[in-house]
């Protein structure tokens, strides 16, 4: 199938032709399931030391005196001593259930699986009605999907790269994103990650553009190259599906993607 291609100014700049990747079906059970096994890789163990709260003498006192038999520091003339101590659930206590560094949080997945979930997201790319459901705002004349000349990879400021947006007819999606920025408090913020936003863009250029630099330059917007881009990029939250702009060099590159469903037709033709 042969889609447009337009310039960095939104005019027509000829016709190319689609991968065989863009008609993969639609999966969003193995989406899902791709994000899911994906996001745990990125996942730090954490624990707890064993012997956390059990380093103290204490001991119960048992029945007779009118108070609880839970165990208490010993010892005499001092705050600490009396205070139940060495158990769960008490000041300065154990914790009862504490993570543990040894468990299995790495989520492995099919090679075919993982495959198909990202074949599926990057055809779903050009399904305008899956785009505008994930809340992206983008008008009636904009039609996925959105193939830009190889001009936008030679783009080195981010005041270019947003007016090529704004002339695409993304406009409203970046300020929808832009919007949506909410100030962090408390621990999110004091470990760096001072406020949050929407997501808007994803553009997917060739493997030795230099547009990557000016990814995270607009709020939202995020430049990957084609042999980079994974089901986390396309479907965030796991919700598909992302508004997306490739260059003629990322479609190009993506012949030499397929889906394992397609792979089996060649053979069954040959």
């Amino acid at each position: 199938m042969k889609v447009r291609v337009v310039a960095t100014t939104g005019k027509a700049a000829g016709e190319i032709e689609l991968p065989v990747v863009f008609d993969t079906p639609y999966r969003p059970e193995v989406i899902h399931k791709v994000y899911v096994n994906l996001l745990s890789h990125s996942y730090q163990k954490q624990g707890r030391y064993p012997a956390a709260g059990e380093m103290v003498s204490a001991e119960s006192r048992n029945t007779g005196l009118g108070i609880a038999r839970l165990a208490r520091a010993r010892g005499e003339g001092f705050p600490r001593a009396g205070q139940a101590a060495e158990v769960a659930g008490v000041r300065h206590g154990r914790v009862a259930h504490p993570p543990e560094s040894w468990k299995v949080i790495y989520k492995k997945i099919n090679h075919k699986e993982k495959q198909l979930g990202l074949c599926s997201a990057i055809a779903a790319t050009a399904s305008k009605e899956l785009v505008q459901r994930r809340g992206h705002k983008i008008g009636d004349k904009v039609k996925l999907p959105i193939i830009v000349s190889n001009d936008i990879e030679s783009i080195a400021k981010t005041k270019d790269l947003k007016k090529i947006l704004v002339d695409l007819g993304l406009g409203d999606d970046i300020t929808r994103a832009s919007a949506t920025r909410k100030a962090q408090s408390g621990t999110a913020r004091r470990r760096g990650r001072r406020a949050r936003s929407g997501t808007s863009a994803l553009i997917v250029v060739g493997n030795g553009s230099k547009l990557v630099a000016l990814s995270h330059s607009i709020l939202g917007v995020d430049v990957k190259r084609v042999n980079e881009v994974s089901v986390i990029d396309l479907a965030p939250g796991s919700k598909p599906i992302r508004l997306t702009i490739f260059s003629q060099n990322a479609i190009e590159q993506l012949k030499n993607l397929q889906a394992p469903m397609h792979k089996v037709m060649e053979l069954i033709s040959k």
